[in-house]
């Protein structure tokens, strides 16, 4: 039983992105009929021309050098080649399984595309290059950290209750759920069938809270439907509180957020299920018996983080999307007040560049939300780093069009929580990076991007790597002081990328808690 479960903790994090050069993949639906391509024996025009006939349909064109040679070669063409109704034999040998198939691609055409990525990707990609370099200071935190437990930690959610001032977290080796007191001492919560990934606290009529919890389900990316989203009434003591279904059956559910989108009166929940090859997202809408009604707003693979708001202003609750896989981007659902979304899509992003987190804030108080984006998910067949993973502003120039305004480079970006840590008046942002570069650049895994003017920002590498390795992160007033404190999550071993690397950091912190002690 302890083998299983450690074999099972090591694809865990594949719930957020899922296949990177695999996964321009997944959802590609190739046109029935084959038109022929004549080839004209130049191999950049031939292969150009292409991929933008066949590679663009369902996502958008990766640019030959965001990916190395070796991995085009060796992992993201041979995973392609299905989809253009091309078979493999030992990855780099293709052929027609039936040569009377007009579907996909022709042989010829196929050796063309494989003929220009052999020309023209890179051997290597080039090292980020950050526009500042980092400062190696605490700025203005200062490290809480509970006692150690006897076991590898493996925690894959945590997240802040307001109205007890604890912490919540869940370990995927041992399914459990804890709360953590002001003086980080642990108590089992509950057993839970599956890793929690999310969890929320949902205000009740009577001033209460209810816990709200996903379970991912089956850790594979697979279109297995054993995920739940559980109800927990957490205002007991002393007592396992009664685990409530609102929606079971789901494949791979990584995210559940709240909201009355029907206008009743009642809390719906909208939850995102990422799948493997398959997903979607479900509206569980709220009868008045407190029993829910499932329905599909999208049946589209790979979305990683929802956002409810009134985006057109007419009253009615819409929702935003991020997609992390396949055809990634952000899409703006808009509420028609029938029950159903329409959909439009805000941007869109490679599908290599494993998509994170997103958030909606105004960084530059100019009256319009502004996005802030991450990118650097990054266990995928294309395990290398990347220099185009980090930390993205995008500024709303109107009407939900948004324009780049700041990129940093950050290995293996995982989620920004903007804030304003340092009480001047204007938004700074913290960063976790589960995939940082541990062996050349650890100091990357958690940055505090300070901002002292228009755009622009001092980055503080926190010292904090020899701790832990972070995949998740909340941000709240922990100690009731009236500043937004960091809390970081130890998911400790496996889902290595870095060839021979030796682990430097504690094993056995599940968590740790960054206070802010920032003077205003």
């Amino acid at each position: 039983m302890k083998l299983n479960k450690s074999l099972c903790v090591i694809y865990l994090l594949l719930f957020v992105c899922v296949l990177s050069s695999g996964v321009l993949l997944n959802g590609c639906k190739p046109k029935p009929v084959n038109t022929i391509y004549q080839l004209t024996g130049d191999v950049i025009k031939d292969g150009k021309a292409l991929i933008e006939s066949k590679c663009t349909s369902c996502h958008k064109l990766v640019p030959e050098d965001a990916l190395s040679k070796p991995v085009w070669l060796n992992h993201t063409l041979p995973a392609m080649a299905k989809y253009l109704h091309i078979a493999t034999y030992g990855g780099t040998q293709y052929f027609k399984n039936n040569p009377l198939d007009t579907a996909g691609i022709t042989l010829q055409n196929w050796q063309a595309i494989v003929a220009y990525y052999t020309k023209v990707a890179p051997d290597s990609l080039p090292k980020a290059k950050p526009p500042v370099p980092l400062i190696n200071d605490w700025a203005g935190f200062t490290l809480k950290k509970p006692l150690e437990i006897p076991v590898p930690a493996y925690t894959t959610m945590v997240s802040y209750r307001p109205d007890t001032h604890t912490i919540y977290s869940a370990d995927a080796y041992t399914s459990r759920l804890y709360e953590w007191d002001q003086n980080l001492k642990p108590h089992i919560v509950t057993d839970v069938l599956s890793p929690v990934v999310d969890a929320k606290f949902v205000k009740n009529d009577n001033g209460s809270y209810r816990g709200i919890f996903t379970c991912i389900g089956v850790l594979l990316p697979r279109d297995f439907p054993n995920g739940r989203v559980i109800g927990l009434d957490v205002n007991g003591t002393g007592t396992k509180p009664v685990q409530a279904t609102i929606a079971s059956e789901l494949t791979r559910p990584v995210e559940t957020i709240s909201g009355d989108f029907n206008k009743d009166g009642l809390t719906d929940f909208l939850i995102c299920g990422q799948g493997g090859t398959k997903g979607g997202i479900y509206l569980m809408t709220q009868k008045s018996d407190h029993t829910y009604i499932q329905s599909n707003i999208a049946d589209k693979v790979g979305a990683v983080q929802a956002i409810a708001g009134d985006f057109n202003n007419d009253g009615w609750q819409d929702v935003m999307i991020l997609y992390g896989t396949a055809n990634e981007g952000i899409w703006m659902y808009t509420n028609d007040h029938k029950g159903s979304f329409t959909s439009k899509n805000i941007m869109r992003f490679p599908p290599v560049y494993g998509s994170t987190s997103f958030q909606l804030v105004d960084i530059n108080h100019d009256g319009k939300l502004d996005l802030i984006y991450t990118s650097g998910y990054n266990y995928h067949d294309s395990r290398i780093l990347k220099p185009y993973n980090g930390l993205y502003i995008f500024t709303n120039q109107g009407d939900w069009n948004f324009k780049q305004s700041y990129f940093y480079p950050i290995n293996g970006c995982t989620k920004a929580i903007a804030a304003d840590f340092d009480g001047d008046g204007d938004l700074d942002i913290a960063t976790t990076a589960f995939f940082a570069d541990l062996k050349n650049n650890p100091a990357e895994g958690c940055i505090y991007f300070e901002q002292d003017g228009s755009m622009s920002f001092k980055p503080h590498a926190i010292p904090v790597s020899r701790y832990g390795r972070w995949m998740c992160m909340d941000a709240d007033d922990v100690n009731g002081d009236g500043k937004p404190d960091l809390i970081l999550g130890n998911f400790s071993e496996t889902l290595m990328i870095q060839n021979d690397l030796k682990p430097f950091w504690n094993k056995k912190l599940p968590l740790i808690v960054l206070e802010n002690h920032m003077k205003k």
